[in-house]
């Protein structure tokens, strides 16, 4: 049985792509490039020079094929770098070439172009702009306040009495706290969406670890926040800071944004698919408000939502990308009673290691 053509092989492929011949003839072109370049199929572009195909222009009017000269120029040349160029009816592409040659330094026997679309692009430089703006709202906020309170202080220092200095001081502290947890949550989700996130996993009691944040957050907070254990929990194999970072950023959470008791749960978790794990443990935590609509649920993990309720909006995608990268799954649910549940998994620990000495 024979393989798919060349020509199936092109017309496969998302992109739309070019093929030249050392002389510059076009051999090969996917239905999608030809469609784009304007040619009414593929075939009326077989043969024709590379030049004439290529219907692509760039901002001055200048051609493609006079613009980067892929048959001259430097004889160790290998490719072309990606372009943005228009298509006959104006719309972007990004074009990028491959030279192939049959010695080092010799001629270029064969030149194959990709052409794709520029929306993937455009959609990119939205979602930077989107980037920049929620990132200078959130810094411009507390840096207003230090500015100001620094100011005043500068200006009216043999005025203020030690408390109002102490207060101004304090309330510079907080601003100045706030902006380095935007500036760590902004370096997380670089190093998540870069899978350069670095942990240090290695077994840990989610219990002692959980009551000593519940215990921090009810001291700061005149909400009740109860925690509920149960027996057996097995330990589990997890960075202990990360796994104290995705705790704290839900409880803190459902404080800011629930209503009523919060409730912080840790439970087995039996059935947990890390192939060589014990059983792992599952931390629920629990709220009376309104809960969260099912329709925003798939939402609340992304990047800079917020739902309106303020904030930066990367908290639960952080919590989302470091229990993923345990290996374990983040959940949202509604209360019988009412309210929002929140809960994350966590892997036991390996076998391997829990025999170890």
């Amino acid at each position: 049985m024979s393989g798919p053509s060349a020509q199936e092989v092109v017309d496969a492929l998302p992109d739309g792509v070019v093929v030249a011949d050392g002389s510059g003839t076009v051999v090969v072109v996917s239905r999608l490039a030809a469609t784009w370049l304007g040619w009414d199929s593929a075939s009326e572009a077989l043969g024709r020079p590379v030049g004439e195909v290529l219907r692509l222009k760039n901002s001055d009017g200048a051609a493609w094929l006079a613009c980067n000269s892929p048959y001259v120029g430097i004889a160790t040349r290998t490719a072309v770098p990606e372009q943005s160029w228009s298509l006959p009816d104006g719309t972007e592409v990004l074009v990028t070439a491959r030279l192939h040659r049959d010695r080092p330094r010799g001629e270029v026997t064969r030149l194959a172009i990709s052409i794709r679309s520029g929306r993937g692009r455009a959609r990119l430089d939205r979602e930077r702009s989107d980037l920049v703006a929620t990132v200078a709202h959130e810094l411009r906020s507390p840096l207003t306040g230090v500015k100001g309170f620094v100011q005043a202080l500068l200006n009216r220092w043999d005025k203020l009495n030690d408390e109002q200095k102490k207060l101004m001081l304090t309330t510079v502290s907080a601003d100045a706290d706030r902006l380095s947890r935007l500036i760590a949550e902004l370096l997380d989700v670089a190093r998540i969406d870069t899978g350069r996130l670095q942990m240090h996993r290695r077994p840990t009691d989610a219990e002692v670890l959980v009551e000593r944040i519940v215990a921090s957050v009810a001291a700061g907070t005149k909400r009740p926040v109860r925690l509920e254990t149960v027996d057996g929990l097995v330990r589990i194999h997890a960075d202990p800071d990360k796994f104290t970072q995705v705790v704290t950023n839900l409880v803190e959470n459902a404080v800011r944004h629930g209503e009523g008791v919060v409730l912080v749960r840790l439970e087995a978790q039996d059935d947990f698919p890390e192939e060589g794990s014990r059983p792992g443990v599952r931390v629920t935590v629990r709220d009376e408000g309104e809960g969260i609509a099912p329709e925003l649920r798939r939402r609340v993990f992304t990047k800079f939502w917020t739902g309106g309720r303020g904030g930066s909006g990367l908290g639960l995608y952080i919590v989302h990308g470091l229990v993923r990268a345990h290996g374990g799954d983040v959940t949202i649910e509604d209360a019988v009673d009412g309210g929002a549940v929140l809960s994350c998994t966590w892997p036991g620990v390996p076998t391997e290691l829990a025999q170890a000495p």
